[in-house]
C-alpha cells in the first residue's frame, strides 16, 4: 500500500525511497529522481566519517553536495568509531541533510577491515554506541541500514534489533540478503518480517525492487515503505511509476528518445560536479547501459561497446543521437 511515512520529525507523502549507490548516488543522480520519480526522499553514497573530519576535498565537493533542485536527502554515514559518528552528524546536519542513517550492510573488505559497515552486524554493542552517538548530536531522524544473518553461522539478527531499538533511533532499513550474498541470491522476505515485527519503529523493506510484483511482496512484509535501489538507475521515473500502478491508475513510460534525453541530462548534470568533462563522461560510462535497457538487444549491445570507448563530450552525444530515436 502507497501511503505517508513519518520517520522522526519527519513526514513523507508516500512511502518509496531511493537507495544510496556506490559510484552513482551523487547530487545528478538525485535531481533526476526527483524530478521524475518523486520519491519521500533520496540517499547519498556513502559518506566515511573520517574523510568528513578530515575535511578531504572530493568529499565535500562530491558527496557533500546538495543541490537546490532536490528533494529530502538522507546522508548516508560509515565508519566505526562513536566520537567521529557523532562529530559527522553534526557536520551533515549543518550541510542540509534532511535525515541521517548508518550504513551497517556494505560487505566491502576495506570496509570490514575497518570495523564498519556489515562488521558492525556481529558488534552489537559498538552498533549501539555509533548510533546512540549520531541520535544525540542531530535533531534530524536517524537511521541504520543492515542485512540479515541468512542463513549464515552468525544469527545476529536478534542482537541487531535489540542494539538498534536500545539507542534510540527513528527507523531501520533492512537489505533482505546476507553481506556474503549476491544479488543472484533470492531476496529473505521472511527475515525482513522479523525486524517489522520486533521492532517498534519502522521498517523500511530493501532488495529486488523493480516492478510492481515485486514491490508487492516487499509491502506484503508489512514493512512501512520500500527502497528502491538498482532498480531506479536509469529510470529516474520507477518510483512514480511504481506509485500509479499501486493505485491502478495508467502510467505511460518514456519512448527511447525522451529517455536518450534524460540520459544526456543526467550527463551535463554530472559536468557540474566534477572537475572535467572527461571526468563526467566517465562516470556517465557507468550508468550507460541502465539508460539503455529500453533498446532492443542488437542496438543495445552496440551502444554499450561503443559508449565504453567514449572519453568526451561530443562524441556521446553523437552516440545518443544514433542509439535513442523513436
Amino acid at each position: 500500500m502507497i501511503k505517508s511515512l513519518v520517520l522522526g520529525n519527519k513526514t513523507f507523502s508516500n512511502n518509496l525511497i531511493q537507495g544510496p549507490l556506490a559510484g552513482v548516488s551523487s547530487s545528478p543522480f538525485r535531481i533526476l529522481t526527483f524530478q521524475y520519480g518523486a520519491p519521500a526522499f533520496c540517499c547519498t553514497e556513502m559518506l566515511s566519517c573520517k574523510a568528513l573530519l578530515h575535511k578531504s576535498r572530493l568529499t565535500y565537493e562530491r558527496y557533500l553536495h546538495k543541490d537546490a533542485k532536490e528533494g529530502p536527502v538522507c546522508f548516508q554515514l560509515f565508519g566505526n568509531s562513536p566520537e567521529d559518528a557523532a562529530k559527522a552528524a553534526k557536520i551533515v546536519t549543518d550541510y542540509g541533510a534532511d535525515l541521517i542513517d548508518l550504513n551497517c550492510g556494505c560487505p566491502v573488505k576495506k570496509v570490514r577491515r575497518q570495523g564498519a559497515g556489515s562488521a558492525l552486524l556481529s558488534d552489537a554493542a559498538r552498533l549501539y554506541n555509533i548510533l546512540s552517538a549520531i541520535k544525540k548530536n542531530t535533531h534530524l531522524p536517524v537511521g541504520a541500514k543492515i542485512r540479515v544473518a541468512g542463513g549464515g553461522v552468525e544469527q545476529f539478527n536478534a542482537d541487531v534489533a535489540k542494539a538498534v531499538s536500545d539507542s534510540g533511533i527513528d527507523f531501520l532499513v533492512v537489505h533482505g540478503r546476507r553481506w556474503t550474498e549476491h544479488y543472484e541470491t533470492p531476496c529473505r522476505y521472511d527475515q525482513i518480517e522479523f525486524f517489522v515485527k520486533e521492532m517498534k519503529i519502522p521498517v523500511i523493506g530493501n532488495g529486488d525492487v523493480f516492478d510492481l510484483d515485486s514491490l508487492k511482496k516487499m509491502l506484503a512484509t508489512g514493512c512501512a515503505g520500500a527502497m528502491i535501489a538498482r532498480g531506479g538507475v536509469g529510470r529516474p521515473w520507477l518510483a512514480r511509476e511504481l506509485i500509479a500502478k499501486m493505485r491502478g491508475e495508467e502510467f505511460t513510460l518514456p519512448i527511447a528518445s525522451e529517455i536518450g534525453a534524460i540520459f544526456l541530462q543526467h550527463v551535463n548534470l554530472l559536468l557540474t560536479i566534477f572537475v572535467s568533462d572527461r571526468s563526467a563522461v566517465l562516470n556517465a560510462r557507468k550508468v550507460a547501459k541502465y539508460y539503455a535497457r529500453c533498446l532492443s538487444s542488437k542496438p543495445r549491445k552496440e551502444f554499450c561497446v561503443a559508449i565504453n570507448s567514449c572519453s568526451d563530450l561530443q562524441s556521446l552525444q553523437k552516440l545518443v543521437g544514433r542509439y535513442f530515436v523513436t
